[in-house]
């Protein structure tokens, strides 16, 4: 018998995105036919719709969906906006199924992308504050949501360049694994 993938990927948005409050209709929807599990390596596809992080090359890892999801709406996307996706392979799909023009950014330098002008830039893995340059490549009008932490617990941010300025404000608390190369510097404490 094989594993129902379809089966699996209803359930997950009907029990982890939608009790969230995730109630865009359109990121509902692209998660709803999204083949997460084809972003898994084989042995973990079958909890690709679990609430859990998914192991992936290099130190990355997948967002559980629930937090996903939630990064998602805070930034509001809109078909035909264009976006970065930062260590983000299932916020990229998902952000391409409803219509953006997403960059993926995965290898290399992640502080410091190529591009500038992103309506949108999204991040699966926390780090301890948002780069510079990933502030920089926003477009006016633009958003960035990512999850800082420096402990345990992390606060997932979105970041709005306007005015020339940047604002920021807090949306949910979340714990992604931290991004590698990016991890906080030890602290001496007595």
């Amino acid at each position: 018998m094989s594993f129902d993938f379809a089966a699996a990927r209803a359930a997950m948005v009907e029990s982890q995105v939608r009790v969230s409050d995730v109630t865009d209709v359109a990121i509902q929807d692209a998660m709803r036919v999204v083949p997460r599990e084809a972003l898994c390596p084989a042995d973990w596809r079958t909890l690709a719709y679990a609430d859990v992080e998914i192991p992936l090359k290099g130190g990355l890892y997948l967002m559980r969906p629930r937090e996903a999801a939630k990064l998602l709406q805070t930034l509001r996307p809109r078909a035909g906006e264009t976006a970065l996706a930062i260590a983000a392979p299932y916020a990229a799909a998902v952000l391409q199924a409803i219509g953006l023009q997403v960059d993926r950014l995965d290898k290399g330098d992640l502080k410091t992308p190529k591009g500038d002008g992103y309506d949108v830039i999204v991040c699966e893995g926390a780090v301890p504050s948002a780069p510079a340059g990933w502030l920089a490549a926003l477009a006016e009008g633009g958003r960035l949501a990512v999850v800082e932490r420096s402990g345990p617990m992390g606060q997932a941010k979105l970041y709005l360049k306007s005015g020339g300025g940047v604002g920021v404000r807090e949306v949910f608390d979340a714990a992604p694994p931290m991004l590698p190369g990016f991890e906080p510097a030890p602290q001496f404490a007595f």
